[in-house]
C-alpha cells in the first residue's frame, strides 16, 4: 500500500496501489500521515521524494471507501474528513523539502497531494483535474492547499468545471514546477535532488519555516529581520558566507 526507502539521506515514499491508480483509503491516509510524522523527527533524512507506482500518481479517494461513507452520520463524515485534512496538513508543514515526482495522472485528492509538495515535476502525458464536482462533491479538504498554489482565479475555473487539463496547463497555473518527457522523469528527479542537497540542511528547514510564517503574519518586519539575523550567526551561516566571499 505504501513503500518507503531511505537511501543516501533521501526518503523515497511511493503510493503502492497501482491496481486502483493509487487511490487512497482510510488505511493509506493513516500510513502517509504516520510516515511523514516519523520522517520529520529523523535527522538523517534531508528530503522526501513522493511518487506513485505504475501509470498514475493518485486518483484521489478510493471509490469503495467513498461508497462506505454514504451510511456515515454527519459526525462520522466530519471525523473522517479531519483525518484526511490532517494528512495533507502534515505533508504541507513537513519541515524538510518534499519533491513530488508526479509519475502520472493526478485527480481529485491526488491534486491535493501535488499541491503540498514543495517542488513538483511531471511528464507531458500526465493529466490533472479537480473532478469532485462531477461526482456531486466539492474539493473542500484540499482547497486551502490548492488555492495557495494556483490562486483564486484558477480555483474558480477548475473547481467548478471539474474539467481535465494536461501537464503544461498545470505548470502554467502554478500547480507543477517542471514538465519533461516521460523517459526523462527519473533522471530529472535525481538532478533535482542534487540541487536541493546543495543547500545547508538547517538553512533549508529555516527557509521553509520562513515562508510558512511570513504568509500568516500581518506585520512581518520583526520576524524576517530576526530570522536572517539568527541564520547569519548560525554555524551554517558562519561557514557559508566566508565560502561565498
Amino acid at each position: 500500500m505504501l513503500k518507503k526507502m531511505i537511501k543516501n539521506n533521501i526518503a523515497y515514499i511511493t503510493l503502492d496501489r497501482s491496481e486502483i491508480h493509487n487511490a487512497f483509503n482510510d488505511e493509506l491516509v493513516e500510513m502517509l500521515t504516520k510516515t511523514f510524522v516519523e520522517l520529520a523527527d529523523n535527522d538523517k533524512v534531508r528530503l522526501v521524494v513522493l511518487s506513485g507506482e505504475g501509470k498514475s500518481f493518485c486518483a484521489g479517494a478510493d471509490l469503495n471507501w467513498m461508497k462506505s461513507m454514504k451510511d456515515y452520520s454527519m459526525e462520522e463524515n466530519k471525523n473522517d474528513s479531519i483525518k484526511l485534512y490532517t494528512m495533507f496538513k502534515t505533508i504541507n508543514s513537513f519541515p524538510k523539502p518534499v519533491i513530488g515526482k508526479i509519475n502520472g495522472h493526478a485527480l481529485g485528492g491526488g491534486v491535493g497531494l501535488v499541491s503540498v509538495c514543495d517542488y513538483a515535476i511531471t511528464h507531458t502525458r500526465a493529466k490533472f483535474g479537480f473532478t469532485e464536482v462531477k461526482l456531486g462533491l466539492i474539493p473542500a479538504v484540499i482547497s486551502p492547499f490548492c488555492i495557495n498554489k494556483i490562486g483564486e482565479s484558477h480555483a474558480r475555473a477548475w473547481f467548478m468545471s471539474g474539467d481535465i487539463f494536461y501537464a503544461e496547463k498545470a505548470m502554467n497555473i502554478g500547480l507543477i514546477h517542471e514538465v519533461c518527457e516521460p523517459d526523462e522523469l527519473d533522471r530529472r528527479t535525481e538532478e533535482l535532488i542534487q540541487v536541493f542537497l546543495k543547500a545547508g540542511p538547517k538553512a533549508a528547514i529555516a527557509a521553509k519555516k520562513l515562508i510558512q510564517n511570513v504568509l500568516e503574519l500581518e506585520d512581518e518586519m520583526d520576524y524576517v529581520c530576526e530570522a536572517i539575523a539568527n541564520q547569519r550567526v548560525s554555524d551554517e551561516g558562519q561557514k557559508g558566507m566566508p565560502a561565498l566571499l
